[in-house]
């Protein structure tokens, strides 16, 4: 049985919010990925209890994530 989009899509953010927290407290996103973990953790208990979101910002908020990932993995391979 194939998974419905926004099961996929909780299944991607669930994954971001999870190597949002795996970055370092040293690094220099440390802070901003702690906030933008909060907010995505918040959106998805809204989509899990049926309440609507609004898909722009989720979308804004996962790029935001994977922006700050790569900034992170970046800062790590820099420091080298």
């Amino acid at each position: 049985m194939a998974k419905s989009l926004n099961e996929e899509y909780l299944e991607l953010i669930q994954r971001l919010a999870d190597r949002l927290e795996r970055l370092s407290a040293d690094s220099t996103y440390a802070h901003r990925a702690s906030g933008l973990r909060g907010s995505l953790l918040q959106y998805m208990e809204r989509i899990e209890t049926g309440v609507g979101v609004n898909r722009d910002e989720l979308d804004q908020l996962v790029e935001y994530g994977f922006g700050i990932l790569k900034a992170a993995a970046e800062e790590i391979g820099g420091s080298k």
